[in-house]
């Protein structure tokens, strides 16, 4: 399967604004792209790129006074196999996890480890060990939240998401991530492309996507509090302990966002996007 990623995002920039950009692939799938993954900046500014403490892909810049515009195209060939699911995943005791994973356990900006902890316990220490019990927190969260655009805020945690019972995608991941922190299994946060391939197509302008991984037995796993299902075409950017580390842009300054477009489609004889104008903005909604 082919699937064609781009971005097209403008930012109002009222003065001279250091930002730092996770808008690359994640360099697990730089193998797998068949065009340059490059960010693209009109007015043209010096970019340096760099590997952050996770390992994602980092661009930094100066821009402005004025506006200025991130865009971007590439081609990606992916399996075409929904996320792997492993049922007999175990859990491993936090003395055996490898000494990488165990920041993982640690609390975070959005994630309050140590407020949810009881309530962990409470919700999900009886049950069994391994692949179910995370299936049992995101089947939870899922449930127990609502999911609308007009429930974001920046400054939401996973007490928050659990106490309002609403947000956006990012939200369920931190509660996610909170619970299973909470029971002793390692979870990241994690943000990519994931187009509606092999789903109906949501009702809704197309974004970038959050979603979590969990360490069971001898890796990383993908789960989605979000979605709740195995998903075709996920496409991964950048991970982390929560949104802070895995953020689009981070603009050291006042930006206001002017036009988010984003494409993630799966390229086939019905639909192959044009080559020289991928992104099709005029058919592509504003965020």
């Amino acid at each position: 399967m082919l699937i064609r990623l781009g971005y097209d995002i403008e930012f109002s920039l009222s003065a001279q604004t250091p930002i730092v950009a996770i808008l690359n692939v994640h360099p697990s799938r730089q193998l797998d792209l068949l065009e340059p993954d490059r960010l693209q900046i009109e007015p043209a500014v010096h970019i340096e790129t760099f590997r952050d403490l996770f390992g994602n892909i980092c661009s930094r810049f100066t821009a402005g006074p004025g506006n200025i515009r991130l865009f971007n195209s590439t081609l990606i060939a992916d399996s075409g196999q929904p996320d792997p699911v492993n049922l007999a995943a175990r859990e491993l005791p936090v003395g055996d996890l490898p000494p990488e994973t165990l920041r993982y356990l640690m609390a975070s900006r959005y994630c309050e480890v140590d407020l949810l902890s009881d309530i962990a316990a409470k919700l999900f220490g009886h049950l069994p060990r391994g692949w179910s019990r995370v299936q049992a927190v995101c089947d939870f969260v899922q449930n127990h939240v609502t999911f609308g655009y007009n429930y974001a805020s920046a400054t939401k945690t996973a007490m928050d998401v659990y106490n309002e019972r609403r947000g956006v995608c990012r939200d369920f991941q931190h509660l996610a991530i909170t619970l299973c922190r909470s029971l002793n299994i390692p979870a990241r946060y994690a943000t990519g492309y994931l187009g509606d391939i092999g789903v109906p197509a949501a009702p809704y302008p197309m974004d970038f996507s959050a979603w979590f991984e969990v360490y069971l037995e001898d890796r990383w796993w993908t789960f989605d509090a979000r979605h709740n299902t195995p998903r075709i075409g996920r496409v991964l950017m950048a991970t982390g302990l929560d949104a802070t580390d895995a953020a689009i842009t981070t603009a050291f300054g006042s930006a206001p966002l002017l036009k988010f477009n984003v494409v993630t489609d799966e390229v086939t004889a019905a639909n192959p996007l044009p080559v020289d104008d991928p992104l099709r903005a005029s058919e592509y909604s504003l965020v």
